[in-house]
């Protein structure tokens, strides 16, 4: 009886999972060459349940779906993380480029060339989850609940780190970190390069739909609505791999290289043919450009939309492009908002965390090695001004970082009687007591 019951239920979960697949909108144009019974089969006889990366991938779409387009920075850190959410920023972009660079987990700095440890995103994504869970609890033990602390996060899968059974696992770990989105790019992933860099190879376009497909089965099989980017380099890729797929044939050259790779002129017809190919796979589409380039941004998107109307996309407004070389500050400033309207839906500075961290840090201890601690309090000066303005709050270190909060733990467990409370007669507390009152009153506490 047992049997026939776990039988029953597996139906009806297939069924109820196979009918949200073709009737709810944020499925539509997706497709799926595995059956809701194949997910079943694979999910195991418990689904655990991944809190932050549904309520973020929920956030997302609705934001990509009412928003004229989401902008987000690149976060290096944590903290870079929760400043980002208190300025205003809706949604947090991690970087592979800033985790090979300075954030991967055997602490070396690396080009982007995926030669770091395939967990370092995912490790990097849990990091920023936690910080904003901070933040959270932080504000919410003081009363103050007006920021949604959890920012979805969008995460770079790089080229999957190995075939679709890697996807399949990689995808899992960024869903356990709690990243909201993932994007996935058809190069070679032994030789995977930052998309700004030469050397670029790219896979057929089956091997890539097969990776595409992986990462939607494992998001699928964890139950949480993850939304996959598929990222194409064919518009500067000059290599790959082989000639298997007849999709890839008409941008062929002949010729072949002395690692056997197949030359290979990529431009924007190529990206547009794989975008194409990639759509009913992908919630988002990505061309990796060369520079930031409003009339081919419309090419690519009027191409996509003629096949796939409404398809989201996505834009690198990458800091290796010199912006002030390319646009003027007009054009410059309506970039985002002209791309919004093609459906350019996601815009990210991919590298922010590292340039703000490195630009700031330089600024400082040049200074500082003219001006000694003159120059160090023009800083805490700025951060004051910031408080004032804005409640900006990490002047306050030891509260930002949770002080306060653990406080809040040790007199909870002491009943109020704990004499060992940290933020009571510190520095801090005596030295910044009257910022802390105006930040409080500008925040209408």
């Amino acid at each position: 009886m047992a049997d026939v019951a776990a039988r029953e239920n597996n139906g009806n979960q297939a069924s109820s999972l196979t009918k949200a697949w073709s009737t709810d909108p944020r499925w539509k144009g997706i497709e799926r060459p595995y059956t809701a019974k194949d997910v079943l089969r694979l999910r195991g006889s418990v689904l655990v349940e991944h809190t932050l990366a549904r309520m973020g991938a929920q956030r997302l779409w609705d934001l990509l779906e009412t928003e004229p387009y989401v902008p987000a920075l690149g976060a290096l850190t944590g903290n870079q993380a929760v400043q980002q959410v208190q300025a205003g920023l809706k949604a947090i972009y991690v970087s592979g480029w800033q985790v090979a660079a300075d954030s991967n987990g055997v602490g070396q700095m690396y080009p982007d060339q995926s030669l770091y440890p395939v967990s370092s995103v995912p490790c990097l994504a849990r990091a920023i989850n936690n910080a904003l869970t901070r933040a959270d609890q932080i504000h919410h033990v003081e009363g103050d609940n007006r920021v949604n602390w959890f920012a979805p996060i969008v995460a770079d899968a790089e080229a999957g780190f190995g075939g679709s059974l890697n996807a399949f696992e990689l995808m899992k770990g960024m869903i356990e970190a709690g990243a909201a989105a993932v994007h996935f790019e058809d190069q070679l992933s032994s030789a995977k390069k930052c998309g700004h860099m030469g050397g670029k190879v790219v896979v057929p376009v089956r091997e890539f739909v097969e990776k595409l497909v992986a990462a939607r089965l494992a998001a699928d099989v964890m139950g949480v609505p993850t939304l996959l980017i598929a990222r194409t380099d064919a518009n500067s890729a000059r290599l790959l791999t082989s000639d298997i797929d007849d999709r890839d044939h008409r941008f062929l050259t002949g010729e072949r290289t002395a690692e056997g790779f197949f030359q290979f002129h990529g431009g924007i017809e190529a990206a547009i043919a794989r975008g194409l190919a990639y759509a009913p796979y992908a919630d988002l589409l990505w061309c990796e450009t060369s520079e930031p380039n409003v009339e081919e941004a419309a090419r690519f998107a009027e191409a996509i939309h003629a096949k796939f109307p409404g398809k989201l996309l996505a834009y690198n407004c990458s800091p290796s492009f010199h912006w002030k070389k390319k646009l003027n500050d007009t054009t410059i400033a309506n970039f985002q908002r002209e791309l919004g309207t093609m459906g350019y839906k996601f815009q990210f500075v991919t590298l922010a965390g590292f340039h703000a961290l490195n630009l700031r840090m330089f600024e400082l201890a040049r200074e500082y090695a003219q001006a000694g601690m003159s120059a160090y309090v023009r800083l805490q000066e700025a951060e004051v001004r910031q408080t004032e303005k804005y409640a900006y709050s990490a002047v306050r270190h030891q509260r930002f970082v949770g002080a306060g909060y653990v406080d809040k733990i040790a007199q909870t467990v002491a009943q109020g009687t704990s004499s060992t409370t940290a933020l009571a007669g510190s520095t801090e507390a005596d030295q910044f007591e009257d910022h802390i009152e105006k930040q409080a009153a500008a925040s209408g506490r």
